[in-house]
């Protein structure tokens, strides 16, 4: 009988190499090959130079460990960038591709300087954490300033590229720091004002990707993200909850007031919402075919949906949604039917 209490088997079973299902229904356990990559792997054990508590014992710049501390496996949240690109049926306009390409390059480069500075203020509490701990700076790997200075460069490329993509766009990204700053400034430590500030980053992405290629920012894509983006960040606020237990007040302050109870139940809302919003999307658009084909596409959302569901409360893996998309084959597979499928009705119906 199962005790809903996570073992090191659930947890480690979205690691082996898969060719089909990764082997997370009940009853199949998965093998783990000893060579197969982990999820985790970006986030490697600490530096041998790293002290007791993580402090730096070397001021040697160590290449691989700054390009962790950007956290590359972060980037694809950037894709949401596409999605004005994509509905708006202009994929194969080359010259609007590469605007597009430039504005989530700039994305990824204004995020990764952020999650630096981020990182650099919270390296206490990531010292807690049994997987934050071991990112760079927490480690010791990188000296803050070895962060300050690669923070500052990360932000001053990305400004310069933005304004090269186009000024409106550099107003967007100006707008994301921003809200950027309030959310490291407060935001982060109010109780769900914290998973609302990152939905917005996401919005902004998602608008930034439209500003870019001068084309309308469709409401539907507003709706749709948002939700998403609640959805995912509701999960990882429970799974910090379930894996950090009576240290999980050193790492994040606000989650003291978050409950299990409470955030089952957001949980369960935004993800009611989200498959009505983008169901009601897929018939009442403006952009989308007079002929309904696109709600062919409404069962992909849906089992993505639960699958994630299934995933967060049987084996408390929403931690790291980032690399869970790519970790768990049904889920991938599902995304990426309903990737193929939508561009299939769009641009051939």
């Amino acid at each position: 009988m199962s005790t809903g209490t996570p073992t090191t088997v659930d947890r480690d079973r979205l690691t082996a190499p898969a060719t089909g299902s990764v082997g997370l229904e009940a009853g199949r356990p998965a093998a783990h090959h000893p060579s197969a990559p982990r999820a985790e792997a970006l986030d490697a054990a600490p530096s041998p130079h790293a002290g007791a508590h993580g402090e730096a014992r070397s001021s040697g710049v160590r290449p691989l460990a700054l390009l962790r501390a950007m956290r590359p496996q972060q980037w694809t949240k950037n894709a949401v960038v596409f999605a004005a690109l994509v509905f708006d049926k202009r994929i194969f306009e080359w010259a609007t591709l590469g605007q597009a390409i430039l504005a989530a390059l700039t994305f990824c480069l204004i995020s990764s300087g952020i999650y630096v500075i981020n990182d650099l203020r919270d390296a206490e509490g990531d010292r807690l954490h049994p997987k934050k701990r071991f990112r760079p700076i927490a480690a010791g790997e990188v000296s803050a300033g070895q962060a300050r200075s690669l923070a500052a460069g990360l932000l001053s490329v990305a400004l310069v590229g933005a304004f090269l993509v186009r000024p409106e766009f550099a107003l967007v990204i100006a707008g994301y720091v921003l809200l950027m700053v309030a959310y490291s400034a407060g935001l982060k430590r109010a109780v769900i004002l914290d998973v609302c500030a990152i939905a917005a980053g996401f919005v902004l992405r998602a608008a930034g990707g439209a500003v870019a290629i001068d084309v309308p920012i469709s409401p539907w894509l507003y709706v749709c993200t948002a939700l998403l983006a609640l959805f995912i960040g509701f999960g990882k606020r429970r799974n910090e909850l379930m894996t950090l237990s009576d240290a999980a007040i050193g790492h994040r302050a606000n989650l003291e007031a978050y409950s299990l109870p409470l955030l089952d139940q957001l949980i369960g809302i935004v993800a009611s919402a989200t498959v009505m919003a983008y169901a009601l999307y897929t018939f009442d658009a403006s952009s989308v075919p007079s002929n309904h084909a696109m709600m062919l596409t409404i069962p992909f959302v849906v089992y993505a949906i639960f699958r994630y569901l299934y995933l967060v409360h049987r084996h408390e893996l929403a931690g790291s949604p980032e690399t869970l998309l790519f970790a768990d084959m049904p889920l991938l597979g599902s995304i990426a039917g309903w990737g193929l499928t939508s561009v299939a009705i769009l641009y051939l119906a």
